[in-house]
This record gives structure tokens, sequence and C-alpha cells, in this order.
């Protein structure tokens, strides 16, 4: 099976349409102030329409006003919603919108107990542990933490770089990969070297599995 990939954290149409054209699977809009790459809903709207057909748009979330996402679910076309904060399960659902729900991975995380709890989800986002940040660190947890059971797709993020991006399909062999830092010229501007470097690497990992 293909292992798909997700960029995330654009600000910029130009970023987006290079990593269409590249041939991303999806791109990631973060909704979420605090981050460097919160992007205004009127330069995602603009981002979104400009994406070509089959590249999916994913918008990020930390624990946000049912009000808030019903309002970028109006002006922004959204196809996947991703809750990174401590949303509920009944939470998630309430939008009619398929959705991704991160995990920030620690030795005692259960991800069988959470596979059971979000049994809808259409993924579990695995991503690294830091105090104070629900995600986009930049680095990587212990993949050894990852049981090889799942019931639901698993999306690994965390540290991702096309230098490791292979050694994360082999090891892993993850339904996807979601990167941000790793593809970066700076915080909220991509590279598209470095993107195109990114998914030229899980292709090629995934062939040889």
């Amino acid at each position: 099976m293909r292992t798909r990939v997700k960029i995330c954290g654009f600000t910029r149409v130009d970023d987006a349409l290079d990593a269409a054209g590249l041939g991303v699977d999806a791109i990631g809009l973060v909704f979420y102030p605090p981050s460097p790459r919160h992007v205004e809903i009127g330069a995602a709207a603009a981002i979104a329409r400009a994406l070509p057909a089959f590249v999916s748009v994913v918008g990020l979330f930390v624990d946000a006003e049912p009000d808030w996402i019903r309002s970028v679910l109006g002006q922004v076309r959204i196809d996947c919603l991703q809750f990174h904060g401590d949303e509920t399960p009944e939470a998630c659902r309430i939008y009619d919108k398929s959705y991704i729900k991160a995990v920030r991975m620690r030795p005692e995380s259960d991800l069988d107990g959470l596979q059971r709890q979000y049994p809808d989800a259409a993924g579990l986002l695995l991503d690294a542990y830091h105090p104070g940040l629900p995600g986009g660190s930049g680095q990587r947890f212990d993949w050894e933490l990852i049981p090889t059971a799942r019931q639901l797709p698993l999306i690994l993020a965390g540290g991702l770089t096309p230098d490791n991006a292979g050694d994360a399909v082999r090891a892993v062999r993850p339904y996807a990969l979601d990167v941000s830092s790793g593809v970066e010229a700076g915080k909220g501007v991509k590279d598209a070297a470095k993107m195109a470097d990114f998914i030229r690497t899980t292709n090629l990992a995934t062939l040889e599995l």
C-alpha cells in the first residue's frame, strides 16, 4: 500500500501549489493563533480555492470553540478536521466531517484504548510529546512505542525530514507521514526542494516494502 504524504502549516498559495504539483496527498491549514504557522481565514480560503482536484485540505484545531470551527468551515473548503487538543470523541463528531485525532506520544500512551475511544476517526496522528505544546515541536518520539496491531490508519508525525522519511516508512509502515518544519525554509514558508525530496524518499521507501 502506498504511504500517503500530508504537509502541514501552509500560509502561502504558491507553496501549496508547489506541493500539489509534487504529488502531495493533503495539505494542512493551522487554525490555532499561538502557532507560528497559524493562517488567517482569508489566506486559508485562497489556498483551498487554488488547489487542483484530488488534493485534500485538512483543518487543524486545538480545543477550539464549536462556533469558531463552524465559522471556518463556512468560509474555507475543508475536507477533514484534525484535532490536536483534549477533544472528546463527541466533540469531534458534531461537524459531519471526517476527522483525525492527534496523540502526543509518551511511554504511557494507550493507543489500543484510544483506537476504541475514537473508532470512527479517519486516523490517529502520532506526534511527539512536548510540555506546553499541542504539536509542531519538530521533535521525534520513540517509534518503538507504536504497536504493530492497528485498528485505525496511523499517521506518523514529529521530527520528520527528507533524511529520515524512508526510515519512518520502513520502521513504522504508517498509513501516512505528516511533515511541517522538516520541509520549511522558515516557519510557515515551505521549501519546494525539501518537499520534493520528502515525497520522493517516501515513495521510494514504500516501493521497497
